[in-house]
């Protein structure tokens, strides 16, 4: 798949789950609180699960360029090996905390749930 194909369908998909979002966050609604709760859990599920989702994907697909750009750095010089293994381990591991960030945030809303 075409790196142009893929930032469409992510877009696709961003602007298909801001639209979701935006058209129950904005619903005006004259009925009590209490009513609206289980609809908010509902939205909040679905957000964490969307939003680790989008994390995981976003993360596999970072770690696999970055470390394909390592091997291509290595195969066309052998010798800087050593030069690029430091900072491909540093970029991989940053990339892994957002992903776990993610993992966090989606915890500590899904812990919001009844």
């Amino acid at each position: 798949m075409s790196n142009r194909k893929l930032k469409r369908i992510l877009s696709l998909l961003a602007v298909l789950c801001v639209t979701c979002i935006a058209s129950v966050a904005f619903a005006q609604d004259a009925g009590d609180k209490a009513a609206k709760a289980p609809e908010y859990f509902k939205w909040l599920a679905i957000a964490t699960g969307f939003g680790i989702s989008f994390a995981a994907i976003g993360g596999a697909i970072a770690q696999g360029k970055t470390a394909a750009t390592a091997l291509d750095g290595i195969a066309r010089n052998p010798n800087a090996a050593d030069k690029l293994f430091t900072p491909m381990i540093l970029g991989l591991a940053l990339i892994e905390s957002l992903v776990i960030y993610a993992l966090i945030i989606s915890f500590l809303l899904l812990g919001k749930l009844p």
